[in-house]
């Protein structure tokens, strides 16, 4: 059964396919060419047309769907950039769906640290602390603006408490019954979102850190805790992040829920991946593919991954 390429295929019990994955998009906001990411070979942060043509190039692959994250040209200590109707998400997602219609799923992230001076995914009280409840209200804010401009899900990131919920009230108050709500409800506290903080521009102010928010990659019972409290809330999928080291987790959630799990295969994860193969120590595209076959088999529904942007050559 294993003997030739055309049984292999046959009795495969995984496959990866373009439409399930999802490419993350970096849109900034004051330039007008792309500007390529050294910690990310290959991925750059685009200005709004040229955002619009390399979507436009990966969907002629076959992937359809994408999310937006949006760099700011001006920060805050409140992120207000972020919620305003004329934000650099909002504008690219009017963009994407003037250019794609309904034939391809916009999804944008909802989080403040893009937008923050200070780099936390909320308000700061007087202690310098993340004010959870502060901060839904401007959750709440950037769900109405990603949804006016016709935001097919958004994705809210910043792990605040009972921010599920809190948007989903929002958008429903305000008649966006149809957007949906992607939830990242397992973020752990990783050391692989180093790359990723270079793509939106971020760093935390005084060297602090996001543990006091994101979940303690030591533990497995919050992270199912906080999954069942998202889909209570209103998730209509769910998802782990990160991926490659986490499959354990995925299987898990897999077995527990009945909403679509997705799972990111974050900065750090594509990094090490690109830079062994550029080392000469592994074959790229190989293990690249193997990867994501991997999350797959864990039982991802779909996946967020920087090689989504040249699935074509992976798959060749």
């Amino acid at each position: 059964m294993r003997s030739t390429v055309a049984v292999r295929d046959l009795v495969a019990e995984v496959s990866v396919a373009p439409a399930e994955l999802i490419l993350p998009l970096f849109v900034r906001e004051g330039i007008d060419k792309p500007i390529p990411l050294s910690t990310l070979p290959g991925i750059f942060q685009y200005d709004l047309e040229s955002a619009v043509k390399e979507a436009r190039r990966v969907f002629s692959t076959g992937v359809k769907s994408f999310m937006i994250f949006g760099v700011p040209a001006e920060k805050d200590s409140r992120g207000s950039r972020g919620y305003s109707d004329d934000n650099i998400t909002s504008r690219s997602i009017a963009a994407f769906k003037d250019e794609f219609g309904e034939n391809a799923l916009v999804m944008a992230d909802l989080c403040l640290d893009e937008f923050t001076d200070h780099g936390h995914c909320g308000v700061l009280d007087d202690r310098g602390c993340v004010d959870n409840d502060a901060t839904l209200e401007l959750y709440g804010r950037m769900a109405l603006s990603q949804a006016r401009a016709g935001v097919d899900f958004v994705g809210p990131s910043g792990m605040m408490d009972g921010q599920v919920g809190y948007i989903r009230g929002a958008l429903d108050s305000a008649g966006f019954t149809n957007v949906g709500i992607l939830a990242y409800s397992i973020k752990y506290a990783s050391g692989l979102y180093g790359p990723f903080r270079e793509a939106v521009n971020v760093s935390i102010a005084n060297g602090g850190d996001r543990k006091g928010y994101q979940q303690d990659f030591r533990n497995v019972s919050e992270a199912i805790t906080e999954v069942e409290l998202d889909i209570a809330e209103g998730a209509d999928m769910v998802m782990v992040k990160p991926a490659g080291m986490y499959l354990d987790i995925i299987r898990s959630v897999r077995n527990l829920v009945s909403v679509p799990v997705a799972a990111y295969q974050v900065s750090g994860e594509y990094s090490m991946i690109k830079a062994a193969g550029v080392a000469g120590y592994i074959d790229e595209a190989a293990i690249a593919y193997e990867s994501l076959v991997a999350i797959k088999r864990a039982g991802a529904s779909s996946i967020l991954t920087y090689f989504a942007h040249r699935i074509d050559e992976i798959l060749a």
